[in-house]
């Protein structure tokens, strides 16, 4: 009997009488039974009947026009005039069950509650006042008496379950606001361990280029090759990671880690359990620690060997990137912020020792990573 959603774009674009429950109004007619069945009514008993709907219409139609102004523009106004007409036409109860339900709707279920139990007490003593003859006035006021509470308790329900699927959109709302918010730092942590990396390894031939182009062109141009290549990488893996399609590999990252450092001029030594085979998401992430570790040796260390390991032992999968380069005091860059993120991810930790050269060790569940 009263609106069950009168917001929202789509409401506000329709002609207002399309969002009006105009069939409610038929209960109106409930206050007509009294002159319509009284053998002999008297003129005013219509003309009462007639104040009634006049005054009501406009008020049933507040709460779905203006929602805000449901309590002192419908709810208040209507049960005075409820009560002003009840004494002498018992079916204007009625209008207690149109204020019950507009109150079910737009407050919250204790507040309606009050007002069921306000507009009862109400009703039962409007009845001793009317003028009214029994049974007549009995069956006038207790059908409202019970709508009141029925009608009213079945818009409390209705309410509730708007107010929970609108707070469960905004949740929703959230919720895919932070995933994008998340992919995108991932995407950003994705290209920095993608380009930096593949960059570094371009500068490193890039200055090999410019020392050798006069004393030896043909390595010189041997190495302007490397470059070509290892930028044309580059640019594949950029596309792939943004196609979602890029898988990094331990031994893939072995190879690309060789060229880099022998580019550099550091030795690569590498020890490896053989048979060891990692499932695919921990073999990922341990590549680009690997990738991440290679590039800070590239450009940081100043070292003339470089050795990574791999083994499983006391049930870790333990992975150890050490070189012999100045070690000291590291800053933690976003690269390896970000690698620390994926193996706390994976339940795994990152340790970093720095005295005599660097080492980097990465220690996983077995139980995760193969």
């Amino acid at each position: 009997m009263t609106p069950v959603s009168t917001t929202g774009s789509g409401a506000r674009h329709r002609g207002w009488w399309r969002r009006v429950g105009w069939a409610h109004l038929v209960y109106l007619g409930i206050p007509a039974f009294q002159p319509a069945f009284d053998p002999a009514p008297e003129r005013w008993e219509w003309g009462l009947y007639g104040v009634i709907v006049l005054l009501t219409v406009p008020l049933y139609l507040v709460p779905w026009l203006r929602p805000d102004r449901a309590l002192w523009g419908s709810m208040v106004p209507m049960t005075v005039l409820g009560a002003l007409t009840v004494p002498f036409n018992t079916g204007a109860g009625v209008l207690f069950v149109y204020t019950a339900a507009t109150a079910g709707i737009s407050e919250p279920r204790r507040v309606a509650v009050r007002w069921f139990i306000g507009l009862t007490l109400l009703l039962g003593t409007l009845t001793t006042l009317s003028t009214v003859p029994m049974p007549w006035r009995l069956w006038g006021v207790v059908p409202s008496v019970l709508f009141v509470w029925i009608i009213g308790f079945t818009q409390v329900e209705h309410a509730e379950r708007e107010r929970d699927a609108t707070e469960l959109r905004l949740r929703l709302a959230r919720i895919e606001h932070l995933a994008t918010v998340a992919e995108r730092e991932r995407m950003a942590r994705e290209l920095h361990d993608l380009l930096g990396h593949s960059l570094t390894a371009v500068i490193m031939h890039a200055q090999l280029v410019r020392q050798l182009v006069e004393v030896d062109p043909e390595r010189a141009r041997s190495v302007a090759g490397d470059v070509e290549g290892t930028a044309r990488h580059a640019l594949s893996e950029v596309r792939s990671a943004v196609g979602g399609w890029r898988h990094a590999t331990v031994d893939g990252e072995l190879e690309s880690a060789r060229d880099a450092l022998s580019s550099a001029g550091v030795r690569l030594t590498v020890e490896r359990d053989s048979g060891l085979k990692l499932v695919a998401s921990t073999e990922h992430e341990l590549a680009l620690v690997l990738r991440e570790a290679v590039t800070n040796v590239v450009r940081h260390s100043g070292a003339r060997t470089c050795h990574v390991g791999l083994r499983a032992e006391r049930g870790e999968l333990r992975m150890t990137i050490s070189d012999d380069g100045v070690g000291g005091r590291f800053r933690e860059g976003n690269g390896m912020a970000g690698i620390r993120e994926r193996v706390t991810a994976v339940g795994g930790e990152l340790r970093r020792r720095s005295s005599s050269g660097t080492t980097l060790t990465v220690t996983l569940p077995l139980e995760v990573a193969v």
